[in-house]
């Protein structure tokens, strides 16, 4: 195939995952902003985790967060589980790398925070020890997942959310995700700040 097609069909497959999961994340997405901006509002704290390209999601996240999104505002409190390398190797080697986001769950997280677990199979076994974390903190769960939700969609308790991506393909859901990313981010910022807070 020509490369010029390919990256049409790349573009055009993009679009199509994207509007294909429109209707079925919205009501998701609005109620995980909320849930968030509520939860911000109280002087809690967002904890995110994921694994390679949804690692990277967790630290967009949380730099949005931290920092700013497309509002000029006060910084709010998020932490990325997925950038101190000496505290992931340690856990890894001193248990597993099954635990490494879950061990810090439990020591930072509170009753009323939220842990944001993005995985696009649904099934990473450190994501899923960081929501059974989280839960016995007393913490809501925010899962980003895809294709059938796997473990994420047996183990969500009637509190939490889930945002499932209808797609097959890891990368087409990772392009979700981070669009899911910036809609919750712009329904905080919205929710928190008004939509004139000094853009």
């Amino acid at each position: 195939m020509d490369p010029h097609e390919r990256i049409a069909q790349l573009f055009h497959d993009s679009i199509r995952a994207k509007q294909n999961a429109l209707d079925q994340v919205s009501p998701a997405v609005v109620k995980a902003g909320r849930r968030m901006a509520q939860a911000l509002n109280q002087d809690q704290k967002i904890l995110v985790c994921g694994n390679g390209g949804s690692a990277a999601d967790a630290q967009h996240f949380s730099s949005e967060l931290l920092n700013r999104f497309e509002l000029d505002r006060p910084g709010l409190p998020a932490i990325a589980l997925t950038t101190d390398s000496s505290t992931l190797t340690s856990v890894a080697n001193d248990y597993s790398f099954d635990h490494v986001f879950s061990r810090q769950v439990q020591a930072l997280g509170l009753a009323g925070d939220i842990l944001l677990a993005i995985t696009t199979s649904g099934n990473s076994p450190n994501v899923v020890s960081a929501h059974h974390a989280a839960k016995k903190r007393g913490m809501l769960t925010i899962a980003l997942t895809g294709r059938d939700g796997g473990k994420f969609a047996e183990i969500m308790e009637s509190d939490d959310i889930e945002i499932r991506v209808p797609h097959q393909q890891t990368a087409r859901i990772q392009e979700v995700h981070l669009l899911v990313i910036h809609c919750i981010c712009d329904l905080i910022d919205r929710s928190l700040f008004g939509e004139t807070h000094n853009r």
